[in-house]
């Protein structure tokens, strides 16, 4: 809770029990998708049952197909910017140290 507290587009949080969590958000902001890819990508594990894939995904088209009659698309280019660029900062081995000139040289 307290890590979805401060993201922008959260409207509301309220805990329903120990394991489940209601979220109300701007959906001209965020998706119910970008949402459950970011709490993926911190570490939690959400229910992928077979009525929950079915659920999720009808939730996916019914937020797109809205967000389209409102004219709004959700700018998934800026969000893989974030991701690439945080990718960039961290410390890794795929990095080459050579000079670009010399990279590319035949």
């Amino acid at each position: 809770m307290l890590l979805l507290a401060d993201v922008e587009g959260i409207i509301g949080l309220r805990p329903v029990s120990a394991i489940c969590l209601r979220v109300s958000y701007d959906l001209r902001i965020l998706s119910l998708q970008i949402t459950e890819n970011a709490l993926i990508e911190v570490g939690f594990h959400l229910d992928n049952s077979l009525f929950n894939k079915l659920r999720r995904s009808l939730y996916y088209y019914t937020e797109e197909t809205q967000c389209e009659n409102m004219g709004h698309v959700h700018d998934s280019k800026a969000t893989r910017d974030i991701f690439i660029e945080r990718y960039q900062r961290l410390p890794h081995g795929c990095r080459d140290d050579r000079p670009t000139h010399w990279r590319k040289y035949l």
